[in-house]
């Protein structure tokens, strides 16, 4: 097993932090870093700006626009746009839904939605999670009824990220309602949102702000060449989708970035005893716990990639230690950014204030409200570490 980098992956580190420290607009990296919501049209300019440089897309085939970089190319860029504070690509459409249609899609169905999920002309979302059927996904009540050449689909889902942006979701519907076994009669379909019978409600967070919403489905009319795969076998595809989703929340490059600005601000602030914050032993110490763990989960990251790297796997089971891991230390680390702060700490402070501990208060809670769901969304730790048991460790 080989841990290390090579001296061209080394190189190649040094080109794309170069290329990333000209090319990610001033605006938006200020905006990452400060932990500001992003619009629309903001995560859609850095979008164009990736595909024009033909970068948007490493992990897809090269005749898709794939850049042809190896498993370790590929992690060492998401790593450094972590690092640099490049604003996050909307995984729905790119990381997701397209691996998908790579491995399960029509020739037409690729020709179709992938040129335009490449440039950033549809927003995808996702419509997996259900009231009652979140962690518990197979047991998903959304029905799709085969009528002719359509399916007539009714139902709801929730805690749909950005479907206020979307232009299409991908949904696991239920289309055989008599399957003994869970798992079985669920299909995979993409659905239009411009349908008429959709209707997206927000669900506004303890901060304010409009990420996730409700979306309902009333006789939406869903062309049958929009299934993906084969009816009643979209199991198979959402596991697929699944292990690509829980490959990429590790997010160690932002990990790292948070913990430098953790450190670099409680470095400055000062304790009862006239002292730096980071030379309280205690606090020194947790710090230090959370780094040695995210340098454990990088040698795990690495790890896996190893083996990507000589059989070209593509991820499994044992993904899900990645997702537990990292999920659990990005929520210890807006715990230690709170702590920081101390009894000061506001529910929300004015994002217009400009010394800089109020700046750096304005979006820290909101920000740690924020990362409680890290550990439920991609499916919630508990379950990860079911899977873990049952298929990587045989109990």
């Amino acid at each position: 097993m080989d841990l290390s980098y090579s001296p061209q992956e080394q190189a190649f580190r040094e080109q794309v932090r170069t290329w990333l420290a000209a090319n990610i607009p001033t605006d938006l990296r200020d905006k990452v870093v400060n932990y500001e919501d992003l619009s629309k049209d903001e995560l859609l300019r850095w979008h164009k700006i990736l595909a024009k440089q033909g970068w948007i897309a490493p992990s897809w085939p090269k005749e898709w626009g794939g850049t042809d970089w190896t498993a370790v190319e590929r992690y060492i860029w998401d790593e450094e746009c972590g690092y640099a504070g490049a604003p996050p690509l909307i995984p729905f459409g790119l990381q997701m839904c397209a691996p998908v249609l790579h491995k399960f899609g029509t020739p037409a169905q690729k020709e179709r939605f992938l040129p335009r999920i490449y440039q950033g002309e549809d927003f995808w979302c996702q419509g997996y999670s259900e009231p009652g059927s979140g962690s518990d996904l197979a047991s998903l009540k959304t029905r799709a009824e085969r009528r002719g050449d359509k399916y007539l689909v009714n139902g709801q889902k929730i805690w749909t990220t950005m479907a206020h942006y979307g232009d299409w979701i991908f949904c696991l519907v239920r289309t055989d309602f008599e399957s003994s076994k869970r798992q079985e009669g669920i299909s995979f379909l993409l659905i239009d949102m411009n349908t008429p019978g959709i209707t997206v409600r927000p669900l506004i967070l303890l901060d304010g702000r409009r990420e996730v919403n409700e979306v309902f489905f009333e006789n939406v009319e869903v062309p049958v060449e929009n299934l993906v795969h084969k009816e009643n076998d979209g199991w198979t595809v959402a596991k697929y989708l699944l292990g690509h989703e829980r490959m990429g929340t590790g997010q160690i490059g932002v990990s790292r970035r948070n913990i430098a600005k953790l450190k670099e601000f409680a470095g400055k602030q000062v304790g009862d005893d006239g002292r730096s914050l980071m030379l309280d032993l205690r606090f020194a110490d947790r710090v230090a716990k959370v780094e040695i763990e995210l340098q454990a989960l990088e040698i795990t990251n690495l790890r896996f990639l190893d083996e990507m790297r000589r059989t070209g796997r593509p991820p499994g089971a044992e993904v899900s230690m990645l997702k537990i891991k990292g999920t659990e230390i990005q929520q210890a680390i807006t715990e230690l950014m709170v702590d920081a702060v101390g009894p000061m700490m506001e529910p929300r402070s004015p994002l217009s204030a400009d010394d800089a501990f109020d700046h750096y208060k304005a979006w820290l809670m909101p920000r740690y409200g924020n990362y409680r769901k890290a550990t439920i969304y991609a499916g919630s730790n508990e379950i990860q570490r079911n899977i873990l048991a049952k298929m990587s460790l045989g109990l």
